[in-house]
């Protein structure tokens, strides 16, 4: 470890680190995103507590605090998920995030400071939070559009409603799964091409959505409205999200009422929560909204956000979708979820629906990839793929433009697909 960095003036804030971190590392000190994790042996691993990520290393900053430096809040680190610390609201976010970057940038705690870094390596990263509910958006105009015209040919591409509101769906709380856990192939309704009857079985158009997620900190009350104006007080960060999708169950299953069983079976989230603090950079203005959009949805200011996300595909790179095109944002998402009423509970997740853009490299799902199977996508290996096989391996990354011209980044969201566990001995499948 080095120490780097100008002499600072009282009272300012570092923007180095004395912890060495790589070039290109997703976690310099702009970012400090949050996340759980064990360490120890795998027969015998520690309880599973808080930490931030600083370049290559976790930083336990409830043992950091037993030691007797200072973190405000202390206790909220030594728990096994974010949701005590996160339900404090943005006064404490701030001072703790403040107190972190001090001991992480200034030089003269390394000595104090240096024990407590674990190296990444060495941990096993949970859930990040205990979710609450699961609310999955339907925002970018290009994904919308080619779903339109890949399924509606010849008519208007987006619905009616599209462009007044922010289209969702609620998802299953309880089968959101942190990185790394293997998604297994579902079965289900689907019908056969040309047959006039459904049959059950696995899924064999198997997809991804690549999205960004955002994670509730502060809870709202039964019946009060959130407005766009507050975003920040109840939001804690964003997580990377894979939306994974059964589009032949929910071809079937989605008329008249939506996403059901072809969605609930998993959806994976980033093990480290960035927090808005360090997006401040990164906020842009959205895309123009046109029509006029109705009162409760106006923001100032607005709440776009300059990320640019990477599908990896067995390892190829398919795709780079912006997350700057998304026609609603967060805040507008936000402020739709609770209009009518609906309260927020710490913990909750609400998704921005696929991330894509204007050109085929920036799809982000794989039925736009491969248009519905029409146009295999060709990786790296030489093989062609339209939909996931079983042995694929999808993996999201997101970058986000950082203070005096770094980056930081998510991390990443991964999963690799197991063999469909249909009851065939149960005479499930025709």
């Amino acid at each position: 470890m080095t120490a780097s960095g100008p002499p600072r003036l009282a009272g300012e804030q570092p923007t180095a680190s004395w912890v060495e971190i790589p070039p290109g590392c997703d976690f310099p000190l702009a970012n400090l995103p949050y996340g759980v994790f064990s360490a120890g042996s795998s027969d015998r691993p520690s309880q599973p507590r808080v930490g931030v990520a600083i370049g290559e290393y976790v930083l336990d900053i409830a043992a950091l605090a037993a030691a007797g430096v200072h973190v405000p809040y202390a206790n909220d680190f030594a728990q096994p998920t974010l949701n005590q610390f996160m339900a404090r609201g943005r006064p404490a976010w701030t001072s703790v995030r403040e107190r972190l970057t001090e001991l992480l940038g200034d030089a003269s705690y390394r000595d104090a400071v240096s024990p407590y870094l674990v190296p990444l390596r060495d941990v096993v990263l949970q859930l990040p939070f205990d979710v609450g509910d699961y609310v999955d958006f339907y925002s970018s105009a290009h994904h919308a559009e080619n779903l339109g015209r890949i399924f509606r040919p010849g008519t208007e591409a987006l619905t009616p409603n599209w462009r007044h509101l922010p289209i969702g769906y609620h998802g299953r709380a309880g089968t959101v799964v942190v990185s790394g856990t293997p998604i297994v192939r579902p079965c289900g309704q689907r019908r056969p091409a040309g047959a006039d009857r459904p049959a059950f079985g696995p899924s064999s158009r198997l997809d991804i959505e690549a999205e960004v997620g955002f994670v509730v900190g502060v809870p709202s009350k039964l019946g009060e409205a959130v407005q766009t104006s507050g975003f920040t007080e109840h939001v804690f960060g964003a997580v990377l999200v894979n939306d994974w999708s059964a589009r032949d169950i929910q071809a079937w299953e989605s008329v008249p009422l939506g996403p059901f069983l072809g969605k609930s079976f998993a959806t994976s989230v980033s093990p480290w929560v960035v927090t808005l603090d360090a997006l401040d950079m990164a906020r842009v203005p959205p895309p123009v909204q046109d029509p006029p959009i109705l009162p409760y949805l106006r923001q100032d200011p607005p709440w776009g956000l300059d990320l640019t996300l990477k599908v990896e595909w067995n390892g190829s790179v398919v795709s780079r979708p912006p997350f700057a095109a998304m026609y609603w944002t967060p805040a507008q998402q936000l402020a739709h979820l609770t209009v009518n009423g609906a309260s927020l509970r710490t913990g909750d997740l609400y998704a921005s629906g696929t991330v894509s853009g204007a050109t085929r490299d920036q799809r982000g799902s794989l039925i736009e990839l491969s248009w519905n199977g029409a146009e295999p996508v060709l990786l790296e290996n030489g093989s062609e793929r339209t939909f996931l096989e079983d042995g694929d391996t999808v993996t999201i990354r997101a970058t986000a433009p950082g203070p005096a011209g770094t980056t930081i980044g998510f991390g990443a969201v991964t999963g690799t697909i197991l063999p469909a566990r249909c009851a065939v001995a149960a005479g499930q499948i025709d």
